[in-house]
């Protein structure tokens, strides 16, 4: 029987009272798998990502990790839950080196040994930000920075890995290249749920998608059918009905 990762029941959540952005989300995320969700701006993607992460709080409904409630665990108590949460932007410490952000996403790790181990693996994983390893964070550019972020959250081992908007503002090249790096993290055995505006991109290595609209799951199921679905096409991916 597959194994359940992550689960949300009926959530309601929103950043100001009485005014909800989500409302009555359901959504899984099986073990290993890539869950892509996609939307139009505003339908509550980003706001998603950060209930999950326990930075925005629940009104309704409920979270569970590996079948444990997070729903109202505080945002820096997830990381000990196994879960890892990688925002779009401000997500380096810019006053930092690279070798010293990585560090930093070991901060439960009291064992110096493990620590040096895991970020010799994420410069194995990222080989650039090796021979950048002491340059400052706000210095790199926004791949590099992306890289950065990635890493550091891995250095924490999560089982799950939150990615909001990882290709943004990246040159094509380096969407490809980003999107491969999910791949490897994958057979890392992380499993990964990434919220994206690239759906092409974001789908193509997704086992399964969600369209959010308003603040509810419109749409659901195996990415690749998502690809070919007329009304997805339409409205996220750019695709007229009845073009070629």
């Amino acid at each position: 029987m597959t194994e359940r990762a992550l689960q949300v029941t009926d959530l309601v959540a929103g950043y100001v009272a009485e005014v909800d952005i989500l409302r009555g989300i359901n959504l899984r995320v099986d073990t290993n798998e890539i869950v892509t969700v996609l939307g139009p701006n505003g339908a509550g993607k980003s706001t998603l990502m950060k209930t999950i992460a326990g930075l925005v709080p629940i009104r309704g409904g409920g979270i569970t990790l590996a079948g444990q409630q997070i729903g109202g665990v505080p945002a820096h108590a997830m990381v000990r839950r196994g879960l890892a949460y990688v925002p779009q932007t401000n997500n380096v410490f810019v006053r930092l080196s690279i070798e010293e952000n990585l560090e930093m996403g070991a901060y439960i790790q009291p064992d110096r040994g493990a620590i040096r181990a895991g970020i010799e693996r994420m410069y194995t994983l990222f080989p650039d930000l090796r021979t950048r390893r002491r340059q400052l964070a706000g210095t790199l550019s926004g791949g590099q920075r992306q890289m950065v972020a990635v890493a550091r959250a891995l250095m924490a081992e999560p089982r799950m890995l939150l990615l909001d908007e990882p290709s943004a503002g990246l040159s094509p090249k380096l969407v490809g290249v980003v999107f491969d790096k999910v791949r490897e993290i994958r057979q890392m055995g992380v499993t990964i749920l990434i919220v994206e505006q690239n759906a092409k991109a974001a789908l193509a290595i997704s086992d399964r998608g969600y369209v959010l609209a308003q603040g509810r799951d419109r749409i659901t199921g195996a990415a690749a059918e998502l690809l070919h679905d007329p009304e997805v096409g339409e409205l996220y991916l750019g695709v007229r009905r009845g073009l070629s």
